[in-house]
């Protein structure tokens, strides 16, 4: 018998740390809203963990909040994983069938999968988990469900996805120091995608850009599979941090600038500006130009790395459905005619269109409410191990990414 399901998403970034408490009754299509808040990063730098103890203090402030607003006992969560430590490359395996019927089975489809990872990494780095593209039977390529096919030797084109183990472990130990169990881990563009994207954009070709605090999460999908994914050292507070610099003024009054007076785009009337702030001595007195070329340079920036991904896997400019942007940066002005012209691409701002009441359409809770998103299909999916201090800090958390294996 179905039961109502109460589902904790745990959004660790740069900037901040958020949490979102939802509710799932049997009979309703939509999740319930029952807590959600956030408070200021502090430990975090370029979205890992450099201080496990003060992360945990902010998470544990968060879900104590988190508890009193929704009456709801919070016991585990759904994370994301993020950074620029994170890596993916692509790689083979090659088994033959060990049926004597020649048909495939499902043994055959895991050691072909483990046959594909079975490749050296330095010491400190790990294979998260492994994503296959496609599978090769008898030379016949782009099979997506070999199982029950008959043939001779069997091959996997994979994604395999790792990280830098002590980050990893930093991460863990913040979730379980502020008293979580982790439900699962999922990387921070996949959560976000499966907020915003449509199932018919991931068929067609389609690159999602989560623009954060300290980073950008790209994940590209083509014909329902993830084929790239990437996350770069830049975001939207590398924005303020150059205007701060250039104008001269503190970083608090720098981000009110930004978010008053910022756009993507020159439209070519140089207006000034005037700014009273706390820590100015007297009303500061700007260009709108030269603010806007500093925005400019900064996005085109996180673009330009974002077309050295797609040129790697062969798909710049060449995605029907084009870019989804998110994340806080993706609330600049113009950022879309921006990523249009940069891109090459077709381009809109991903907002989160389904699955909750109240509707949310701001696109810096992306991550969070994919989060909730993904941990309510694992759950439907089937019962889930649950996280185990006795595999040790080092072990995969079971199977992180796999909800979007197909």
């Amino acid at each position: 018998m179905a039961k109502t399901r109460i589902i904790t998403g745990l959004d660790i970034g740069s900037g901040t740390i958020k949490v979102l408490v939802a509710q799932k009754k049997p009979r309703e299509k939509n999740l319930q809203v029952l807590s959600q808040n956030q408070e200021a990063s502090s430990g975090i730098r370029r979205g890992v963990i450099v201080n496990i103890e003060e992360v945990a203090r902010v998470i544990n402030s968060c879900i104590k909040k988190a508890e009193e607003e929704s009456r709801q006992r919070i016991n585990g969560a759904y994370a994301n994983i993020g950074g620029s430590h994170i890596f993916c490359t692509s790689s083979q395996g090659l088994v033959s069938v060990s049926r004597a019927d020649q048909k495939i089975s499902q043994e055959d489809i895991e050691r072909v999968i483990q046959a594909a990872q079975t490749f050296s990494l330095p010491s400190n780095k790990e294979i998260l988990e492994v994503f296959p593209k496609e599978f090769i039977v008898d030379g016949e390529k782009g099979i997506k469900e070999p199982l029950g096919m008959q043939g001779v030797r069997l091959e996997a084109e994979v994604l395999a996805l790792g990280c830098f183990s002590p980050y990893f472990k930093n991460l863990t130990q913040a979730i379980l120091n502020a008293g979580l169990q982790i439900n699962d881990l999922i990387l921070t563009p996949l959560a976000s995608s499966r907020a915003v994207l449509t199932q018919r954009e991931k068929e067609l070709g389609v690159a999602l850009l989560d623009i954060g605090a300290a980073t950008s999460g790209l994940a590209v999908f083509e014909e329902g599979n993830l084929v790239h994914t990437a996350i770069f050292p830049l975001g939207s507070t590398n924005i303020t941090n150059d205007v701060a610099i250039v104008l001269r003024i503190d970083i608090d009054t720098a981000e009110r600038i930004k978010l008053e007076f910022g756009s993507c785009v020159y439209r070519g009337i140089n207006k000034k500006e005037k700014i009273k702030g706390e820590f100015l001595p007297e009303p500061l007195v700007f260009s709108q130009k030269t603010l806007i070329e500093i925005i400019e340079a900064r996005v085109s920036e996180i673009f330009d790395q974002v077309n050295k991904e797609l040129k790697k896997i062969s798909r710049q400019a060449l995605l029907p459905a084009g870019a989804v942007l998110t994340g806080g940066g993706a609330k600049l002005p113009k950022i879309v005619e921006l990523a249009k012209k940069e891109l090459k691409l077709p381009c809109r701002i991903g907002f989160v269109n389904k699955g909750f009441s109240p509707h949310q359409e701001d696109p810096s809770l992306s991550t969070l409410y994919g989060l909730v998103l993904c941990g309510l299909d694992l759950e439907e999916g089937g019962a889930l191990p649950h996280f185990s201090l006795g595999q040790g800090f080092g072990a995969k958390l079971r199977k992180i990414f796999r909800i979007f294996i197909p």
